[in-house]
C-alpha cells in the first residue's frame, strides 16, 4: 500500500508537469475559481455551526459549569481538546458532504478531463457521444451517494470513538483517512469507468489498490493548506493525477 501512495503522491507532480506541457489550463482554472469560491464560503458556515453545536452540547449537558466548580486545570485540558476534536470531526463530515456535491456537479468535466488525460497518454481517441455522458454523469451521481452512505457511517462510528480518552484523540486522523480514500476512489473511478468497468468491478479494483485512492486524496487535502492557489487547483489536478496513476496499472477487463 505504501508504494501505491507514493505512486499517487507522485503522480501530482506528473500532473502539474502534463497539464503545463498540453495547455490543460482552460480546464483547470475556470472550475477551480468556482470551487474555490464556494469552498470558502461553505467553510467559513461550517466552522462556526460545528463551533456554535459544541457550545450548544457544553450547554445543554452543564459540562462546563461542572468544570468550573471541580476547578481542575488538568481536567479543563482534556474537555477542550476533546472539544477541538470534536469540532474538527463535524467540520471534517461538513466537508465531506460539500465534496460530494461537489462531484456530483462537477462530474460532466471531471470525466471529460479524465478522458482528455487518457487521450493524450494513450494517443488513442475516446468517441464522444452525449448519452454516454448522461450514462457517466448518472454513475458519478450513484457512486457519490454510495459513498456519502458509507462515510457517513464510518464518521458515526469515529466520533462515537472520540470520546474515548486518549484513544479518541486519533479520531481526526482517522476521519481525515477515510476521507481521503473516498475522495481518490471517485477520482480513480473516471478511468474505471472509461474502461467499461462496472460499478462493482471498479469498486473491487480499487479496494485492492487502496494505496492509489488514499494518496491522491492526501494530496487533494493537503493542496487545502495553500489558500487561493491550492483550491483552484486542487479539484482537477486530483482527476490527472488520478489518471496518470493508473496508466500504468492493468486494468481488469470488462465482461
Amino acid at each position: 500500500m505504501l508504494k501505491e501512495i507514493i505512486i499517487a503522491i507522485e503522480s501530482y507532480g506528473k500532473a502539474h508537469r502534463f497539464i503545463s506541457k498540453h495547455g490543460l489550463w482552460r480546464w483547470i482554472l475556470i472550475p477551480g475559481i468556482l470551487y474555490m469560491l464556494l469552498f470558502a464560503v461553505s467553510m467559513y458556515f461550517f466552522w462556526n455551526t460545528a463551533s456554535e453545536a459544541v457550545a450548544y452540547l457544553n450547554h445543554v449537558t452543564g459540562l462546563r459549569s461542572w468544570l468550573d466548580r471541580v476547578n481542575s486545570g488538568w481536567l479543563s485540558f482534556l474537555v477542550s481538546f476533546a472539544e477541538f476534536v470534536l469540532t474538527l470531526l463535524m467540520l471534517l463530515f461538513y466537508f465531506s458532504l460539500f465534496k460530494y456535491v461537489w462531484l456530483i456537479i462537477g462530474s460532466p468535466l471531471f470525466a471529460y478531463l479524465s478522458e482528455k488525460t487518457a487521450t493524450l497518454l494513450e494517443g488513442k481517441e475516446f468517441p464522444f457521444s452525449w448519452p454516454q455522458l448522461l450514462k457517466d454523469m448518472w454513475r458519478g451521481i450513484r457512486l457519490a451517494l454510495r459513498n456519502t452512505l458509507w462515510q457517513t457511517v464510518y464518521l458515526i462510528a469515529v466520533v462515537i470513538l472520540s470520546f474515548v480518552p486518549l484513544v479518541g484523540w486519533a479520531a481526526p486522523l482517522l476521519s481525515l483517512f477515510i476521507e481521503c480514500y473516498y475522495y481518490g476512489f471517485s477520482m480513480l473511478d473516471y478511468s474505471c469507468e472509461r474502461q467499461k468497468l462496472s460499478a462493482g468491478a471498479s469498486m473491487q479494483f480499487i479496494g485492492q489498490h487502496k494505496g492509489l485512492a488514499i494518496g491522491n486524496g492526501m494530496v487533494f487535502y493537503l493542496m487545502h493548506l495553500v489558500p487561493i492557489a491550492g483550491w483552484v487547483l486542487a479539484p482537477a489536478y486530483a482527476v490527472v493525477a488520478a489518471t496518470i496513476s493508473l496508466h500504468q496499472q492493468r486494468l481488469p477487463v470488462s465482461a
